[in-house]
């Protein structure tokens, strides 16, 4: 799960819909608390090292899962037999000192200049005019037009970082985040060659370099495609950078006061600013050290038993990866301990899919549609294990839905369970119904301003126009304070072990809730389908077939 760990405001939050009375069991497959520990257990052991993905500790993470797979008599989902679905990837980081060159002046990295890396080895050499647009937002539907009637074929974008705050009420925040998130995207369709962000100053005025400087020294990572070349959602996209106030003044020249005026409306919740030709030309030099690896997916196949529908397959997915062996954080506990062992991100989503594929399995038991069962890898470094597979589908038909499995948190009895998505398509109410089931409250996002739809692999999925849910249990029951408590004390370092008191029933429980959403997607008449209303679904579900939203759902 990729997380921004902001928790101020939270105790503020409310909950809704709490969960009923447990009613008694249902008849059906047994899911165990003792096997889900026993499958934590192995995948969140030192020995493996954090499961990073390429590394050898992730390699014995997918031996071990596709050993279970075979145990429990799945099927390769890959030609030849094979339970791995082979990719390769690219690692690439900022090499020697870019420069950002304006006019007479020149920028280099550090202080106000920030180069994203970028998957070119060789030297990267942009010239072009600036072009300023706004947030460089595109999103018609809710008046959104940040390029309306500018000219950037060929140019660079110059945008100002993040949205506007007065989106908020108006524009639901997974929408927001998604929009955010894919500003290169909207950049290289509108033609542009590079792209500048404006990142805002602090309430001081004067922003922190260190932070940014870290950044910049992260890799960027790709998978390479079938024909030797790293995959990009905006090939046309030469550069990405991020500068501060005095290089962007730089750029805006003679009218300096504009980015004033265009600041102080992104801080005080202000509209987007009008764009307008920089009348400046700007020169980017860059140069990026590559290195490649491989890490597989791990896919096996559940076959269904209808003909009939045996072209449709529902996926179940977890990713597998997580940090490997990092540097000891100053407040890491003890100070020695430097694996990322990931026992609840993500060796508890893993447990899941193997406790749901055991009940899929159970003699006499098997669905209707094929279920696709997926272990991917590569999620922490970008979604890129789901990114592949989304489009390197192995089986002969077509994903008709995803049910994603990452990080739930299993220190207590849950109560209630968040499903981001679901308010997207009708498997809403499948949800609904087998939470009522389990005598389980279905709650609305409490993290709104975190935009968690489109921050785990499902979203690679609805990107190619497959309805998606995923669920992360709720805040009732002490549920808020066993999530933030996790997300601040062992998110992402080496305390997300096996020393945290995992409440092992609420992993069975867990895995019978998911169990039962896929159950129902697998055997029912129709495919899920996106609401017609559903801002996903119009911008990116193509020509797959809608469906009217129940009445006494809101519009999103």
């Amino acid at each position: 799960m990729k997380f921004n760990v902001m928790l101020a405001g939270l105790a503020a939050l409310s909950l809704s819909m709490a969960a009923a009375a447990q009613p008694a069991p249902e008849a059906g497959p047994e899911f165990s608390a003792d096997r889900f520990r026993a499958y934590v257990t192995y995948l969140a052991d030192d020995r493996l090292e954090g499961r990073e993905a390429g590394s050898a500790g992730y390699d014995t993470a997918a031996r071990y899962v596709s050993g279970q797979f075979q145990a429990l008599g799945l099927r390769p989902a890959m030609t030849g037999g094979s339970w791995l679905q082979p990719i390769r990837f690219l690692r690439y980081r900022v090499s020697g000192t870019p420069m950002l060159r304006i006019g007479r002046r020149t920028f280099p990295q550090g202080e106000t200049v920030s180069f994203r890396p970028m998957p070119e080895g060789g030297p990267i050499q942009v010239e072009a005019p600036a072009v300023f647009v706004g947030f460089g937002l595109d999103a018609p539907e809710y008046g959104i037009d940040d390029y309306a009637g500018l000219d950037v074929r060929g140019k660079i974008v110059v945008a100002l970082s993040a949205a506007p705050l007065n989106l908020a009420g108006r524009v639901p925040n997974d929408v927001i985040s998604h929009l955010v998130y894919n500003k290169r995207r909207m950049a290289a369709a509108h033609g542009a060659i590079g792209l500048i962000e404006i990142r805002p100053p602090t309430r001081t005025g004067v922003r922190q370099t260190p932070a940014a400087a870290a950044a910049a020294s992260r890799p960027g990572v790709s998978w390479i495609d079938q024909r030797g070349r790293p995959y990009s959602d905006a090939p046309s996209i030469r550069f990405h950078a991020a500068v501060d106030r005095p290089t962007a003044s730089e750029m805006f020249g003679a009218v300096r006061q504009r980015l004033d005026g265009a600041l102080m409306s992104a801080g005080g919740g202000g509209g987007a600013p009008n764009g307008f030709d920089l009348r400046t030309r700007v020169r980017a030099e860059q140069r990026n050290g590559i290195e490649p690896f491989t890490s597989p997916n791990v896919l096996a196949v559940i076959p269904g038993t209808d003909p009939a529908l045996a072209h449709e397959y529902v996926l179940l997915m977890a990713h597998l990866d997580h940090l490997g062996i990092r540097a000891p954080r100053a407040d890491d506990t003890p100070a020695t301990d430097r694996i990322r062992n990931g026992a609840m991100d993500n060796a508890t989503g893993i447990a899941t899919l193997l406790e749901v594929a055991r009940a899929m399995m159970r003699e006499g038991n098997r669905p209707r549609r094929p279920i696709l069962i997926a272990a991917v890898t590569a999620e922490e470094i970008g979604l890129l294990g789901a990114s592949y597979l989304a489009q390197n589908v192995p089986v002969d038909g077509r994903v008709i839905s995803v049910v994603n499995l990452d990080m739930p948190i299993l220190t207590y009895d849950f109560q209630d369970v968040t499903a981001f998505g679901a308010e997207h398509s009708t498997m809403g109410p499948i949800v609904t119904r087998a939470a009522a089931r389990m005598g389980v409250g279905v709650s609305p996002d409490p993290l709104p301003q975190q935009g968690l739809f489109v921050r785990s692999d499902h979203y690679r999925f609805v990107l190619e126009g497959v309805p998606s849910v995923f669920l992360m249990t709720g805040f009732a029951n002490g549920g808020r304070e066993h999530f933030t408590g996790f997300l601040e004390n062992e998110y992402h370092s080496p305390r997300d072990d096996l020393s945290q008191p995992f409440n092992w029933e609420a992993g069975a429980r867990f895995a019978r809730l998911n169990y039962l959403i896929a159950r129902e997607i697998a055997d029912a008449a129709e495919a899920p389908r996106w609401y017609a209303d559903s801002y996903f679904g119009r911008t990116l579900g193509g020509d797959r077939p809608r469906a009217e939203r129940p009445a006494s759902a809101a519009a999103r």
